[in-house]
C-alpha cells in the first residue's frame, strides 16, 4: 500500500473538525488540522444553522492544509449530523439559513401527519423511526405554516449536500443520508412518491442518490486556486456521521452491537437488509443505510447532549472540563436519581440542570442538588437506557449480541463505558474516539481502491487505534437499578 493522504470534514452539532488521514503500511494516522465551534443560532424566534460561517471555517482549513501539510490530500469528504436541509431557489441561491432539528416548529406535527397518512404506512414505506424532527415532519411543518420558501424552492439539499454544492457546484444526495430523512424507500431505493404527494411537493426537488464512495466532483476552479489544493476530488463518503462511524467499528465476525456515542447515542446492529415489521415499528427502531450495501438497524437515544447542555449552564461559574465532571461524579451516591434521557423535557431546555431536577421532583425521586450528583444521574441513566434498548434489540436481532463496541467521543468517558458494561452485563470495547473521521477517510480510500472492502476498513482500524476493554462489575446492583428504571419508564 502506497502512502496516501485524505481530508475529512466531520461537522457535528457542537463542533466541526478538519482531520487529515495518512494511510500507510495498513495503518491510518490522524492529524487534526482545524477545530471550530458549531451551535444553533437563534434568528427571529427560530433555531437555525449558520452554514456560511461553517463554510468559511472549512475554507480556512483547506488553506491550512495547503500551507502546513507536507503531503496534499488526494481527496476530501464531508459528513454531518442528520435530517436537516436547505432549499435552493431557481438561481441556485440558498433560501435562508437551514432550520435546526431542535427548533420547536415540529412540536405536535407527527400527530397532524398521522391524521392524514397512516403511521403504519409511513413505517412500511421507509423503515425509519418516528422522531418529530425527521425531514418528513420538518417539511410538513413548513407546509402547515404555508412557508413561502416551499413555493420558491427548486432543490432540496441536505446538510452534507449543501457543502458539496458550495465546494463543487454539483448536487447529489448520498445513500446513508437519504435513508435517514423518512422520505426514501429502501425497498425501491428511490424517493417515495406517496410521501411527496402528502407534502404536495415535486419529486424533482430531490437529488440523485449516490452510493458511499462516489465522487461528487472536484473543487471548483476559484476554490482550487484560492486554497492552493488544486481541483481535488470531493467524495460522498457515508455522509451521515453515524454511517461513517459505524464503518469504522473495529469489530470482527458477528455477535456485536455498537453505540456511536456523542451528542446522540445511536445503538444498534449491522444487517444486510432492513428489518421492517410490526414489532420494529412498535419499538420505534430505524433502518438507515450504511457502507457496502449494509443497513444500520438502530435506535436514537439522547446521549451526551444532557451533559453538554448542563456544562453550558455551569460554565458561567466554573470552567470544568468533561474529565473534571466525570471525576467529580465518582464521589456522588449511586442510583440516587435517574431520568429517561429521551424525555421531551430534555430536547432543548433553557436550563438543563433545572430540567433534570424538575424531572426527579415529578417522579418523586431524590433531587440531584449538586453538580456531581447531576453528572452521575446522567451517566447512570444513559447506561440503563442502553440496557433497555439492548433488551429490545435482542428481541429483533437475527443473531445473538455478545459484546458492545462504543465508538465516538463518548468512548473516552471511562465512567460511562464501565457503567454500560455493568448495566448491560456484556463486555464493552471502547474506541476509537475518532471513528467518524476514520470512517470518512477510509471510505475515501475505498473509492480510490486503496482498501479492499468494509472488512478491510475494520482491519485497518483495529491496527491503528488503541482500544480499551471493560468487563461487567456489580451486576446485581445494576440489575436492581434497572428494575426501578424500567418501572418508571413503562409507568409500572
Amino acid at each position: 500500500m502506497q502512502q496516501q493522504t485524505f481530508l475529512a470534514f466531520d461537522l457535528g452539532a457542537e463542533s466541526g473538525r478538519a482531520i487529515l488521514g495518512l494511510l500507510s503500511d495498513r495503518k491510518i494516522r490522524l492529524r487534526e488540522m482545524a477545530r471550530f465551534p458549531n451551535g444553533m443560532l437563534m434568528l427571529l424566534g427560530s433555531w437555525r444553522w449558520n452554514v456560511f460561517r461553517l463554510y468559511e471555517e472549512m475554507i480556512r482549513a483547506l488553506k491550512r492544509c495547503s500551507v502546513d501539510s507536507s503531503v496534499l490530500p488526494s481527496s476530501m469528504g464531508v459528513d454531518t449530523w442528520g435530517v436537516d436541509f436547505g432549499l435552493l431557489g431557481s438561481d441556485g441561491s440558498l433560501l435562508g439559513l437551514p432550520y435546526a432539528y431542535r427548533d420547536a416548529r415540529t412540536q405536535g406535527i407527527m400527530e397532524k401527519v398521522f391524521a392524514r397518512f397512516p403511521r403504519d404506512r409511513v413505517y412500511a414505506l421507509t423503515g425509519i423511526q418516528f422522531l418529530r424532527f425527521n425531514s418528513l415532519f420538518q417539511l410538513y411543518a413548513m407546509r402547515q405554516a404555508e412557508s413561502p420558501l416551499l413555493c420558491q424552492a427548486q432543490d432540496l439539499l441536505f446538510m452534507p449536500d449543501l457543502f458539496h454544492y458550495f465546494l463543487t457546484g454539483n448536487k447529489a444526495t448520498e445513500f446513508s443520508y437519504a435513508t435517514t430523512s423518512q422520505l426514501f424507500n429502501p425497498a425501491t431505493r428511490a424517493w417515495e412518491p406517496e410521501l411527496f404527494s402528502l407534502l404536495d411537493l415535486p419529486l424533482s426537488m430531490m437529488q440523485p442518490v449516490t452510493e458511499p464512495g462516489s465522487v461528487i466532483g472536484v473543487l471548483c476552479p476559484d476554490l482550487a486556486r484560492e486554497t492552493g489544493l488544486g481541483e481535488i476530488p470531493v467524495v460522498a463518503v457515508a455522509t451521515h456521521d453515524t454511517a461513517s462511524a459505524v464503518a469504522a467499528v473495529p469489530a470482527e465476525g458477528s455477535g456485536w452491537s455498537y453505540i456511536s456515542s456523542g451528542t446522540w447515542s445511536l445503538m444498534g446492529i449491522e444487517v444486510d437488509a432492513p428489518i421492517i415489521n410490526a414489532r420494529a415499528r412498535e419499538l420505534n427502531f430505524t433502518n438507515e443505510g450504511g457502507v457496502a450495501g449494509t443497513f444500520r438497524f438502530l435506535k436514537n437515544i439522547t446521549g451526551l447532549w444532557l451533559l453538554q447542555a448542563c456544562r453550558r449552564v455551569w460554565s458561567d461559574a466554573d470552567s470544568a472540563t468533561y474529565e473534571d465532571l466525570e471525576k467529580s461524579a465518582e464521589e456522588a451516591a449511586a442510583f440516587r436519581s435517574l431520568v429517561d434521557p429521551d424525555d421531551e423535557a430534555f430536547l432543548n431546555p433553557r436550563d438543563m440542570p433545572h430540567a433534570i431536577r424538575e424531572y426527579c421532583r415529578r417522579s418523586r425521586q431524590a433531587v440531584p442538588d449538586t453538580v456531581p450528583a447531576v453528572v452521575r444521574c446522567i451517566l447512570e441513566s444513559l447506561a440503563l437506557k442502553y440496557r433497555y434498548v439492548l433488551d429490545q434489540l435482542r428481541s429483533l436481532s437475527p443473531q445473538p449480541i455478545e459484546r458492545i463496541h462504543i465508538i465516538g467521543g463518548g468512548s473516552r468517558n471511562r465512567m460511562l463505558c464501565q457503567f454500560t458494561a455493568n448495566a448491560c452485563g456484556l463486555p464493552v470495547i471502547a474506541g476509537p474516539a475518532e471513528a467518524t473521521a476514520a470512517g470518512n477517510i477510509l471510505v475515501q480510500a475505498l473509492s480510490q481502491e486503496e482498501v479492499e472492502d468494509l472488512s478491510d476498513i475494520r482491519r485497518i482500524v483495529r491496527r491503528s487505534f488503541r482500544l480499551t476493554a471493560y468487563e461487567p462489575q456489580d451486576t446485581g446492583d445494576w440489575n436492581n437499578a434497572f428494575d426501578r428504571f424500567s418501572d418508571f419508564l413503562t409507568g409500572g
